[in-house]
């Protein structure tokens, strides 16, 4: 990792995710060390722990949550001593906090409570940021951590931006309060211009200024090709991702089934944990490509590129995504890729260009998509090298962070 830029000033921010470090999300411990570099002082908060054991964490995970303001590890001695800080310091802010909770709630009970713990944990990181003496809040995702960032701002007015993903948050756009927050922040970075455009939707046309997309990206340096050997049998093809329904894996086994029952020699391995696991092993179980079919578990950053470097093709047959890492870092590998025509995925991938794009649910487009890369090599090598060139071009880690650095600068007051 190359020295901080002690030329450039010292510009105090906090950053607020739901669960830092965590494996899903590695990109937002890669965004912050980059702009650290940049000459940032980022300042993490997190409403949960690490996501993993300490003893599971990388070094530099581990060296984050170190320094790291958990909330919830703070508990009710931590709330109470915020509540009575914050009435004695910014009495009438914690009014209007209050009173923003029950406006919200709207007479629902089940929403008052949840919004009075968002009320609470935002006096908590409020008060956390004046001891740091922090006073702009950036938020990634725009679900729950982003709501105890709407209060923060509500409260104390520190600046408040978020860094918008999808498609998780359109899908109940009242209940993720999506309008406050769009009216709250200055700014929101979308990670694609699908992003943009359903916040686009959620807003009036006098605060679309506010859009600005602003893409993830990866370290083509650390994320390179390997040399690889001719593909011998069987053919290995890899999906990484959180075990979930949106993800589609179920749909990725139908599809290994049925490459097999054409008499290919495919082994599909499935990296990742999550609500899905038991029924994505029942179905294993059950199908002709059971003994096929491999999970790895959650796998850490330092151990992924092994797994990229000895597949032949990565699929990610997702029903809903925003802008997937995942396809960045395969990509970036010259791993050939077969994902799905959904959301912001074609920002990333030209169809028969970067990679294969098939309509999501389809087991047999998906299961022929796949049988290409089998049966073309040459395919494999162009679609691999394209896509390489795909994110060194438009998703490179440092110049995208370089391009969020001068949003930050551009955006917000460090005075």
């Amino acid at each position: 990792m190359a020295a901080p830029h002690v030329s450039a000033p010292t510009r105090p921010l906090a950053y607020l995710v739901s669960t830092y470090p965590v494996l899903s999300m590695t990109f937002v411990l890669r965004e912050i060390l980059a702009l650290r570099e940049k000459g940032f002082r980022i300042e993490t908060a997190s409403i949960n722990r690490p996501d993993r054991a300490p003893e599971r964490l990388t070094a530099a995970e581990a060296a984050e949550a170190a320094h790291t303001y958990y909330i919830k590890k703070h508990g009710l001695l931590g709330a109470a001593s915020a509540h009575l800080l914050t009435l004695e310091t910014n009495f009438s802010g914690y009014w209007r906090g209050l009173a923003k909770a029950v406006t919200l709630a709207n007479f629902d009970l089940r929403r008052l409570y949840l919004y009075l713990m968002y009320w609470t944990e935002a006096l908590m990181v409020g008060q956390w940021m004046r001891r740091k003496k922090l006073h702009h809040l950036h938020v990634h995702l725009a679900s729950q951590a982003a709501s105890v960032g709407l209060f923060v701002r509500t409260v104390f007015g520190f600046g408040y931006s978020i860094t918008v993903h999808g498609p998780d948050e359109f899908y109940d756009a009242e209940r993720q309060l999506l309008a406050e927050k769009i009216a709250a922040a200055e700014f929101i970075c979308c990670i694609s211009a699908f992003a943009r455009s359903q916040m686009m939707k959620l807003s009036p046309n006098e605060q679309w200024s506010k859009f600005v997309v602003s893409p993830l990206g990866v370290d083509p340096e650390i994320f390179a090709p390997r040399p690889k050997q001719q593909t011998a049998t069987p053919f290995e093809i890899l999906c990484v991702g959180r075990l979930t329904p949106a993800k589609g894996q179920h749909i990725l086994i139908d599809a290994v089934e049925q490459l097999r029952r054409e008499g290919r020699q495919v082994r599909l391995h499935l990296v990742g944990d999550g609500p899905d696991k038991a029924s994505l092993h029942n179905h294993a179980a059950h199908s002709v490509a059971g003994k096929s079919i491999v999970f790895e578990g959650a796998i850490d950053q330092e151990r992924i590129r092994d797994f990229y470097a000895a597949a032949d093709a990565f699929c990610l047959p997702s029903f809903a995504e925003g802008l997937p890492v995942v396809l960045m870092e395969a990509m970036a590998m010259e791993l050939p890729c077969v994902t799905t025509r959904i959301n912001g995925i074609p920002e990333l991938i030209v169809d028969g260009v970067d990679g294969l794009l098939v309509p999501p649910s389809d087991v047999k487009a998906l299961a022929d998509a796949l049988a290409r890369l089998i049966d073309d090599n040459e395919l494999r090598q162009r679609l691999g090298k394209n896509g390489r060139a795909r994110v060194v071009e438009k998703y490179n880690l440092q110049r995208n962070v370089e391009k969020l650095a001068s949003i930050f600068i551009e955006r917000i007051s460090f005075s």
